[in-house]
């Protein structure tokens, strides 16, 4: 109540101070702005003017000393050699408040025994702070090359071809870099089907390798490299003319002793030699032809027939061991199920000369080169999927949609897993619509693509 009416006397006085800039007008403008309002509404009275309050002066401009510094620092407290070694544990946890501390400092200056008491603490509370850990981040390469790559490409880039090849035969080189004798020389069952039987071989993740190798080894003669059996006592150039199955039983047999992880090295070697001799031709030896003994490939196609292998030999080998293994970039995979796509037109045809789905005779009409055929819609579901039609009457024939007679849906993986002679056809989880025989025929021959 007396600072209104105070506020109030000043009002009814006060004129011809209302524009004063100094201490007493600012103090009376700031009054009136406070006593002279209506109620309810929070504006001054419309036969005042508003005043706004000019700006502090600073101490400095004031002609006032300023304040000593070390007047504000803290003072330490006299405390006893007791309490001092009492705080030493809160002051190694900075627990301590600004005068202990620099009472707790000043004494470990003069103090040896409280100055070792100190520095065990201080190391004591280094060893409670959480460990980072020193594991690199798993894209890192990724990225970092990515990073080089788009500042400066490669000089020799490798082709979109053979890329999936050299991104799997380094994920295997990865997962081996760490292996021991005891994991070198663990059980690994290899699974294929052939005439719709499923067929399995005994052997180690050493002969994983080797079988790789020696597989390998055809794209690498057809490339006028040197071929690995070349250098396996007692291998003929028979032996060496076979196909994938035959090249790896003789490389096997005739090897002095079982693999062992020495053959890592000469895989890598001749890995990187692959990548490096495509990788110079610049793409115009993509047609070449690579001989598999009774059917042959292009060298785009074999590239990602061997990163398949690659990839599937390596998830062997990683169950054998326990160890998770991801799947390929689903830009590597889509072009491993495109390339199995391709081939189902020639395994059908191929079942059907060996007896073991319908004779040509049942086909309703037989289809000239080139021509729409009966067709089948492979679906493939996830990252790595698309649509594929496959002629069923011949290779020569081309997928229709206006003669589609079935309909089948599988996931990415799961489709390369029946591919690679992993999963019965019987089992194959699939949505299927349609010609039941054809569906059959065409479950069958995808698991027929698998050998050893």
């Amino acid at each position: 109540m007396s600072g209104a009416g105070r506020f109030e006397a000043h009002d009814e006085h006060e004129g011809p101070d209302e524009g004063r800039g100094d201490g007493q007008g600012e103090g009376q403008g700031e009054g009136r702005c406070s006593g002279r309002t209506p109620a309810g509404n929070g504006a001054p009275e419309p036969d005042r003017p508003t005043r706004i309050p000019t700006p502090r002066a600073s101490v400095e401009d004031t002609g006032l000393p300023l304040p000593d510094l070390a007047d504000l620092a803290p003072v330490p407290l006299d405390l006893p050699h007791d309490v001092l070694k009492s705080l030493l544990g809160a002051w190694a946890l900075a627990a301590c408040s600004a005068a202990e501390t620099a009472a707790v400092e000043e004494h470990l200056g003069s103090c040896g025994s409280c100055a070792d008491e100190a520095r065990r603490l201080r190391e004591a509370v280094g060893l409670l702070h959480q460990p980072e850990s020193l594991d690199l981040d798993p894209g890192l390469r990724t990225r970092v090359l990515e990073s080089c790559l788009e500042r400066r490409p490669p000089r020799i880039p490798v082709p979109q071809w053979a890329a999936a090849y050299d991104a799997e035969t380094a994920r295997l080189d990865a997962l081996l870099q760490d292996f021991g004798d005891a994991e070198w020389h663990a059980p690994v069952r290899l699974r294929w089907f052939e005439d719709d039987t499923a067929r399995n071989r005994r052997t180690t993740v050493a002969g994983v390798i080797a079988h790789l190798l020696s597989v390998d080894g055809l794209i690498a003669t057809a490339l006028g490299l040197e071929d690995p059996l070349a250098e396996v006592a007692g291998a003929t150039a028979e032996q060496r003319a076979l196909g994938p199955a035959g090249r790896t039983e003789a490389f096997w047999r005739t090897s002095r002793f079982p693999p062992t992880r020495s053959v890592r090295g000469p895989w890598r070697e001749q890995s990187h030699s692959l990548v490096r001799t495509v990788s110079f031709t610049g793409g115009h030896a993509g047609g070449l032809a690579v001989s598999y003994g009774d059917f042959e490939l292009s060298l785009h196609d074999a590239m990602l027939d061997r990163a398949f292998a690659c990839w599937v030999h390596a998830d062997d080998i990683a169950d054998a061991v326990d160890y998770p293994y991801r799947p390929p970039a689903p830009r590597h995979l889509n072009k491993m199920i495109d390339l199995a796509a391709r081939m189902l037109p020639g395994a059908l045809a191929e079942r059907r000369r060996a007896g073991l789905s319908a004779p040509q005779s049942r086909i309703p009409h037989l289809v000239a080169a080139g021509a729409p055929g009966r067709s089948l819609r492979l679906e493939i579901e996830g990252a790595a999927g698309g649509e594929w039609l496959i002629p069923l009457d011949s290779p020569a024939a081309v997928g229709s949609a206006d003669f589609e007679v079935a309909h089948v849906a599988l996931d990415d993986t799961e489709f390369c897993q029946l591919a690679a002679g992993h999963i019965p056809p019987e089992e194959a989880a699939v949505g299927q619509v349609g010609d039941r025989e054809a569906i059959r025929d065409v479950l069958f021959a995808a698991a027929g693509l698998s050998r050893m």
